[in-house]
């Protein structure tokens, strides 16, 4: 049982990394689940309390900050409420149309199509739409850090 339970606890801590990219899979909080399935199917062992709250922590920060950053930087940028609508608009085509990477085609699009719709200009939209994929991005690169990590440190204390 207990090396079904680290498979499984593998298995969860790959999905989150891949979780990271693919916008329907929640990377950090399936990661941090894998830190708990090892604990639970080595009696506790690997991991001690403090570590396994300070991870759920980052997790709850991290999956807050993918909803987030995009906006704080769209928003740094001088987006309007149409641009952070179109936005979310185009983030949810994106992703049904070409998924993993429409997330951050659509958004970026969206943006520029809902500034547009406000009235800006090609230029500001353009640099808006530009600021909803930098926030993307530095979302995305910080779960799979965190996701990253969490695999190294489940590898280094599977056995």
């Amino acid at each position: 049982m207990t090396a079904l339970l680290i498979i499984a606890g593998l298995l969860m801590a790959l999905t989150g990394l891949l979780g990271c990219i693919l916008p329907a899979i929640p990377g950090p909080p399936i990661s941090f689940l894998s830190l708990l399935v090892l604990s639970f199917a080595k009696d506790w062992e690997p991991f001690n309390a403090t570590f396994l709250v300070i991870m759920a922590g980052i997790t709850a920060l991290l999956t807050l900050s993918d909803y987030v950053l995009p906006t704080l930087f769209a928003e740094k940028y001088g987006a309007s409420r149409s641009g952070i609508w179109g936005s979310v608009a185009g983030m949810l085509v994106g992703v049904l149309l070409f998924p993993p990477w429409g997330v951050l085609l659509g958004a970026f699009v969206g943006a520029i199509i809902g500034e547009l719709i406000a009235g800006k200009m090609g230029k500001t939209a353009l640099l808006i739409g530009w600021g909803v994929l930098v926030g993307n991005m530095v979302s995305i690169g910080f779960k799979l850090s965190f996701s990253g990590f969490v695999l190294v440190v489940y590898i280094m204390n599977m056995f």
